[in-house]
């Protein structure tokens, strides 16, 4: 086998607002696996000021895995744990050289184009007029789970919005989720959750800034909201560590970004631990190309989880890699479409 790796700058089709400023372009890699006339592609989604491997040395330890791919996923994915990113790439392009079609890179339910996955419709961060604008475009587009970043504009602002999605849907109706981003302090936390049980929140992703263990803990044993944990994941990189951090905050979910936590054998390790511990979960993508997302979803529609899960960034990019993923009613579905793979010059 042999490999090499392009580097691809995706364009916003509109300016996207994070809790770490906005994004208008995204870096990401791909690499390129060829064996006996056949090839597979596997993208490396990195998210500056994010992935726990954005690194000056990023693109020499590509240069190194493409050289020495032979050595096969055994020798690399445990050499590659503070690159995550690198790990997923490398599982998605040796897996997707084997597979009958391109990018099929398993045979469930979703990837026959048979059934849907549910997802979440995401309201991103911006005044208010334009957080109301997107909400309006989500419910009517039919979804029916929302979630929405909090902790840009002010709080009495966010909680407004959010209680004139519910005096007109109730919590049957529509679920409502929240991104905190680490917004809030230990000591807003414990009155924003009321606030929110208030509102029938499902529940809270990362109210307070990763690396609190204690102040998280005591905040998941008394949330009135469900608390799942997001950036905590990012960067533990150690087995041991990982189960001391579920049993240290024992969070009510945890949320999986695979490029952030080894790919899917990263993402696999997190669940058992979790399930466990009676732990719930999802899966959600980072802002990958359509290749990145449909390796995400395939994958997840293997787990047998019906939460809607948080793959609906594909048509965020002017330049995307074009292919068979659609977002249907708050679904995402993949269709008998070839995908244009010109880009990789195959």
């Amino acid at each position: 086998m042999k490999a090499r790796w392009i580097k691809h700058e995706l364009i916003f089709k509109q300016p996207a607002g994070t809790s770490r400023g906005v994004l208008k372009t995204k870096e990401t890699y791909f690499i390129i696996a060829r064996e006996e006339g056949k090839y597979g592609i596997g993208e490396c989604g990195l998210l500056r000021g994010l992935s726990p491997d954005d690194v000056p040395e990023y693109e020499e330890k590509l240069d190194e895995v493409c050289k020495y791919i032979n050595k096969g996923m055994k020798y690399w994915y445990p050499r590659l744990a503070e690159f995550p990113s690198i790990q997923f790439g490398l599982e998605q392009a040796t897996r997707d050289v084997f597979t009958a079609e391109p990018l099929s890179l398993f045979d469930t339910f979703y990837s026959r184009g048979e059934e849907g996955q549910s997802i979440n419709g995401l309201i991103w961060m911006g005044d208010e007029d334009f957080m109301r604008k997107q909400v309006e475009e989500k419910i009517e587009a039919g979804f029916r789970c929302l979630k929405m970043k909090i902790g840009a504009i002010d709080w009495d602002s966010e909680r407004a919005i959010l209680k004139s999605i519910r005096d007109r849907y109730s919590s049957s109706e529509l679920e409502l989720r929240v991104d905190a981003n680490g917004a809030f302090t230990s000591d807003q936390a414990p009155a924003m959750l009321d606030q929110l049980k208030k509102l029938d929140i499902h529940s809270i992703e990362q109210p307070i800034k990763a690396g609190q263990w204690d102040e998280m803990a005591k905040l998941c044993a008394s949330t009135p909201v469900p608390i799942a944990l997001d950036e905590e994941l990012i960067g533990v990189h150690d087995y041991a560590k990982r189960q001391e951090l579920l049993d240290a905050i024992n969070p009510q979910y945890i949320i999986l970004k695979p490029s952030f936590i080894g790919g899917w054998i990263g993402s696999r390790d997190w669940i058992t631990r979790a399930e466990k511990a009676g732990i719930g979960w999802w899966v959600t993508s980072a802002l990958e190309s359509n290749v990145g997302l449909n390796a995400i979803a395939e994958w997840t529609s293997t787990l047998g989880n019906e939460m809607p899960q948080g793959l609906g960034t594909g048509s965020l990019y002017t330049n995307n890699i074009e292919g068979p993923l659609y977002i249907y009613k708050g679904h995402l579905v993949k269709v008998q479409r070839d995908w244009d793979l010109s880009l990789f010059d195959l």
